[in-house]
């Protein structure tokens, strides 16, 4: 069975085993080892693709294209979305799916933060990503084209530009994420930077797909 994160520039694959729906809430069959991989959306072409494929899609034109192949099945269609927001990204509902319990950070193009107590949204808000305001810092000055310092002290304010932009772009973060005082999650691409400043955070790359596995057994789809 294959799962896919789709976005705009790459399609996202897990490889998984159906067996792992039966053992869903074994947590030692969870640690099996899965196959992923990328292709770039600019040359691939899903209908190459055979099998039955579960997928989130966020780029509307490939989603439009999906919805003539029979063994591609949008996972979203099974969303339950009252308890979300129309708007919302999928990536971000499935995210949440995942968790039982927690704070779920993805460091994408854009850093969003949402909040689930008990298996439900409470809501979330969305942050610029590292690359959109590390270019934000350089338009408003060459002066400061820098790179994000992730290992500053958000407990000392800064005596150099570095460090400035650095604990100006992560200190509100921060501080607001662990204000919940619950589990933090952190995924996407960025996330291992992330780490640094929420050290007992849990890193989980593979967290939207574990929220589709969910859903993919929720709706009896397996």
């Amino acid at each position: 069975m294959l799962l896919c994160d789709i976005g705009n520039s790459s399609y996202h694959f897990l490889e998984v085993n159906s067996e792992y729906f039966k053992n869903i809430d074994d947590l030692n069959y969870q640690n099996t080892v899965e196959k992923d991989y990328k292709e770039d959306s600019s040359v691939f072409n899903p209908s190459d693709i055979k099998e039955k494929v579960f997928y989130i899609c966020v780029n509307q034109n490939v989603k439009t294209k999906l919805k003539k192949l029979q063994n591609w099945i949008d996972l979203s269609q099974y969303v339950e979305m009252s308890k979300y927001y129309k708007t919302m990204g999928i990536d971000r509902v499935m995210a949440c799916e995942a968790v039982k319990d927690g704070v779920i950070l993805d460091a994408g193009s854009a850093v969003t933060v949402d909040l689930v107590k008990e298996k439900k949204f409470i809501g979330g808000f969305i942050y610029p990503g590292v690359q959109a305001m590390s270019e934000t810092y350089k338009n408003i000055s060459t002066a400061l084209d820098y790179s994000f310092n992730f290992e500053c002290d958000l407990d000392i304010m800064p005596k150099n530009s570095r460090d400035a932009i650095s604990y100006g772009y992560l200190k509100t973060l921060c501080s607001e994420v662990i204000s919940y005082d619950m589990d933090i999650y952190l995924t996407g691409g960025d996330a291992k930077k992330f780490a640094k400043i929420f050290p007992h955070a849990k890193v989980d790359e593979r967290l939207i797909f574990n929220g589709m596995k969910k859903m993919i057994k929720k709706a009896d789809l397996c």
